[in-house]
């Protein structure tokens, strides 16, 4: 069993959850999704996050997919599986599942409520102790969904006290110099060593892994690339990973649209074959027409580029 550690690095794909026309779990689809990943030879995945649209599953469902996942993944990579909830009964017992079904540990996002720093920092330490000390946690640091700012301060002495906090996920905007601010307090005397993967989309990925990053924690319908870029930064080649970042960047901007781009990267994955549907579920967004040619032109002049770059290479 491979768990994620302080030095997990490479690219963590969110995977997205497929439903049918009629709104039901398509595991037909989880299964092809989940190739599709490993095809695009991404180092792990991160299931029933955000974009997984967790919080519109039952637990009986939550558990349904991330059985199959990790029974279609069959320990070729590790999983992370999201298990953030407002009562801590819940989140252990999906934890425990999911360690049980074989998951390479856990993500946990703060709960809402006020951003006090000793109220994020007892709320960790509950969930640790509720946890144990065998189930890796990633911390997910994502003020624009949860409301909740974490500083860097709190994240350093989570880091130092709570031995299983072993990687943040790192979605802050702007969070630049968070990822500094992190990478250089951590693996020094006092404090340990902590994985920092970046989501956002990858929007900033070459700046993030300039800065201390060891890789992306992100949905991108295009997980190739966040692959190549991770893998040609830390070969040394930053210019080139910023030349194959480039050639996807009109798409994956038009991705990141809030509350929106769901519905776009859904809509990739079906043109791309990894899904049958691109539904999501109630309260949801969905592609007009006018939406989805100018998606379809967005992908047309993605892959020419690509390709111009794979020519010009």
């Amino acid at each position: 069993m491979t768990f994620i550690d302080r030095h997990t690095s490479g690219v963590f794909i969110i995977a997205a959850t497929p439903f049918t026309e009629a709104g039901a779990v398509d595991e037909a689809s989880i299964d092809s999704l989940t190739d599709f990943y490993l095809g695009c030879g991404v180092t792990g995945m991160t299931i029933l996050g955000i974009m997984g649209e967790a919080n519109k599953l039952t637990a009986e469902e939550a558990r349904g997919v991330a059985s199959r996942i990790l029974r279609r993944v069959d320990g070729r990579i590790p999983v992370v599986v999201g298990v953030s909830s407002p009562g801590l009964d819940n989140l252990k017992s999906l934890s425990q599942f999911a360690m049980d079904q074989g998951a390479a540990g856990v993500m946990v996002a703060p709960t809402p409520g006020p951003a006090v720093e000793d109220r994020v920092r007892g709320y960790f330490h509950q969930v640790c102790d509720a946890l144990g000390p065998d189930v890796p946690i990633c911390l997910q640091d994502f003020p624009q969904t949860t409301g909740v700012q974490i500083s860097t301060a709190t994240i350093l002495t989570l880091t130092r006290d709570c031995p299983q906090i072993v990687m943040l996920k790192h979605e802050d905007c702007p969070g630049l110099a968070k990822v500094s601010a992190v990478r250089n307090g951590s693996a020094t005397a006092d404090t340990p060593r902590i994985s920092i993967l970046c989501g956002n989309g990858g929007l900033y990925l070459p700046q993030e892994l300039a800065r201390g990053a060891d890789g992306a924690m992100t949905g991108f319908a295009y997980p190739e690339m966040l692959v190549e870029v991770v893998r040609t930064h830390q070969a040394g080649d930053a210019d080139r990973a910023e030349d194959i970042f480039d050639a996807y960047l009109p798409i994956l901007r038009y991705e990141q649209q809030p509350g929106y781009g769901l519905a776009v990267r859904k809509a990739v994955l079906k043109h791309r074959g990894a899904i049958a549907c691109s539904r999501t579920r109630a309260p949801g967004p969905k592609l007009t027409a006018t939406d989805e040619a100018e998606l379809m032109r967005l992908i047309a002049r993605t892959e020419a580029n690509v390709k111009e770059l794979s020519h010009g290479s």
